[in-house]
């Protein structure tokens, strides 16, 4: 699928209108539902293969943050043969007592997987979750970005944010 016909099938299956609030607490009257592009399997296998085109090189595995990150990660680790881990917004205080399943982080060079990125407070969180543990992390992938200040928050941290399309973008392609 070309870059156009993808931003456009990817408004239509998940752009919304009305009045909703945003991890980052902004009230927004556009809402990008991204459970409806992540499952519509054919949608998402080709925002994988688009997504795997991002990929810098020299990455270990993809961390795909919970809950959106993960279809995410799972379907670029089919098309990259890349390991990917499934990292939580905190460590459970239980059984392995993890904050990402599927494989070590300590020493890996792990790119943060997320479906949309707005103030990028998730993102930021969960890079310093995993550097804590010992993960080296320079980039992060997503879906959309909202272009709320996310970028600027990533870059902060040495995190350089490589969006598949703008909301901009997108909103261009729904024209």
């Amino acid at each position: 699928m070309d870059r156009t016909r993808l931003a456009r099938s990817i408004y239509d299956t998940s752009h919304l209108t009305g009045t909703f609030t945003l991890r980052s607490g902004a009230v927004s009257h556009e809402y990008f539902d991204k459970y409806l592009f992540e499952s519509d399997p054919t949608l998402l296998a080709a925002i994988g293969d688009a997504l795997a085109t991002l990929i810098p090189d020299g990455v270990d595995a993809l961390a795909g943050l919970e809950t959106g990150g993960i279809p995410l990660a799972v379907i670029l680790s089919q098309r990259t043969g890349l390991p990917c881990l499934f990292v939580r917004k905190e460590a459970k205080t239980y059984g392995t007592a993890k904050l990402a399943e599927g494989g070590e982080v300590e020493g890996k060079r792990l790119l943060v997987i997320e479906d949309v990125v707005t103030s990028g407070g998730q993102v930021v969180a969960s890079t310093n979750d995993l550097r804590d543990r010992g993960a080296i992390v320079e980039h992060a992938l997503c879906v959309i970005d909202r272009q709320a200040g996310g970028p600027e928050a990533l870059d902060a941290i040495g995190v350089t944010l490589r969006p598949l399309f703008t909301m901009q973008e997108l909103q261009q392609a729904a024209t």
